[in-house]
C-alpha cells in the first residue's frame, strides 16, 4: 500500500505546477498572508478568524465570505490532518512565505502531527542569477526539488513553532536570538532580519523597503507609480510581497515624491529621508501590525540593528 501524502502549498500558481508533473497525494493551499496585519498564536480559533477578516476587508476588500471559502474550507481539510503518512510543506525564500510556513507548522503542531513532515522550499538555483520562486521552477526543477525534499526534525519544528509564538507576541526584540540558530530552514535567518528591518528606521520614520522603493525614484528613470510597483516587486530582496501589497507601501510613499516633466522624482521630505535629516515618524505613524505588534511601537537602528520599544 503506498503512503498517503498530503502537499501543504503556497499558492494556486504552484498548484497548476505540481498537477502537471502528476506528483501522488492531495493538495492543500495556504491563501493567507500572515506576515501583515493582526494574529494570534493559535492558528484558526475564533480570535484568529475573527482578526484576519476585519483586516483583510478594510485593508485589501475581502469579503468574509471569500475568506472562508479561500482560506478556511482549505485550513478545515487539515482537520483529519494524523490520516496522512507524510505532509510535504512547499513555501519560498522570502518573508511573505516563511510567516505562512510558520504558522502552519504550528497549525500542524497544534493537531499533534510531528511526524513526516518534509520541506520543499525554492531559493537560489543552479546557473540562477536571482532567488527563484517555486511557481518559475521548471517541472525538472521542480521535480529535483522534490526528490530532495528536507525531512524536518522535532528540533526544527520546535523552532518554527515558537518562532511564530514570538511574531504573534509583543516584542519582536526576542526574534533577534534566532537568526543565529541553525536549523533545516536555509532562508529563516534572512527572514527575521528583513522583518526586523520592518519596523521604522530610528533615524527616519521610514523603514527599509520604504526607503528602498524612495531610492528607485532616485536612482531610474520611472515614468508611473505603476512602473515603480515594478520595479519595487523586482528589488524588494527578502520580502516577496505582492503587487497590491507594494501599491499600498507606494500610497503611503506619497508625502515623498512627485510626478514631474520625466517622471516621478523626489520632493523635499523624500531627499531629507534619503540624507538621514529628519524624523518623519509623527507624520506616517499608523495603526498598521505585524503579528502581535504595532509597526509604530518599536524603531530599528541600522547601527547595532537593535529593535527600540518606545
Amino acid at each position: 500500500m503506498s503512503n498517503k501524502i498530503l502537499h501543504i502549498i503556497n499558492g494556486d500558481s504552484l498548484k497548476e505546477s505540481l498537477e502537471n508533473i502528476h506528483l501522488d497525494g492531495e493538495i492543500v493551499v495556504w491563501r493567507e498572508m500572515l506576515c501583515e496585519g493582526p494574529t494570534v498564536s493559535q492558528v484558526g480559533n475564533d480570535t484568529f478568524i475573527s482578526l484576519r477578516k476585519k483586516f483583510l476587508q478594510e485593508e485589501y476588500g475581502v469579503s468574509s465570505t471569500l475568506y472562508e471559502q479561500e482560506f478556511l474550507s482549505q485550513l478545515k481539510k487539515l482537520d483529519a490532518i494524523n490520516h496522512y503518512d507524510e505532509i510535504i510543506l512547499w513555501f519560498e525564500f522570502d518573508l511573505f512565505c516563511h510567516i505562512n510556513m510558520l504558522a502552519a507548522i504550528s497549525y500542524l503542531i497544534q493537531q499533534k502531527k510531528k511526524e513526516n513532515l518534509y520541506l520543499v522550499c525554492s531559493g537560489r538555483v543552479p546557473g540562477e542569477k536571482d532567488l527563484t520562486g517555486l511557481a518559475d521552477l521548471s517541472e525538472k526543477q521542480l521535480l529535483s526539488h522534490y526528490k530532495n525534499k528536507i525531512r524536518l526534525s522535532e528540533d526544527d519544528l520546535d523552532m518554527a513553532h515558537f518562532i511564530w509564538q514570538l511574531y504573534c507576541g509583543n516584542n519582536p526584540s526576542k526574534l533577534k536570538p534566532e537568526i543565529r540558530k541553525s536549523s533545516n530552514f536555509k532562508y529563516l535567518s534572512s527572514c527575521i532580519r528583513a522583518h526586523i528591518e520592518r519596523y521604522p528606521n530610528v533615524d527616519t520614520g521610514l523603514n527599509t523597503l520604504e526607503t528602498n522603493i524612495l531610492r528607485l525614484i532616485e536612482r531610474e528613470h520611472i515614468t508611473s507609480e505603476h512602473q515603480l510597483c515594478g520595479y519595487a516587486l523586482s528589488y524588494q530582496g527578502y520580502y516577496g510581497y505582492s503587487d497590491s501589497m507594494i501599491l499600498k507601501v507606494i500610497d503611503r510613499l506619497r508625502p515623498f515624491f512627485q510626478i514631474g516633466q520625466e517622471g516621478l522624482e523626489l520632493n523635499m521630505n523624500g531627499k531629507f529621508v534619503l540624507d538621514g535629516t529628519h524624523n518623519f515618524y509623527r507624520e506616517l505613524k499608523n495603526n498598521e501590525t505585524y503579528g502581535g505588534t504595532n509597526k509604530y511601537d518599536f524603531l530599528y537602528s541600522p547601527e547595532n540593528h537593535q529593535l527600540l520599544k518606545l
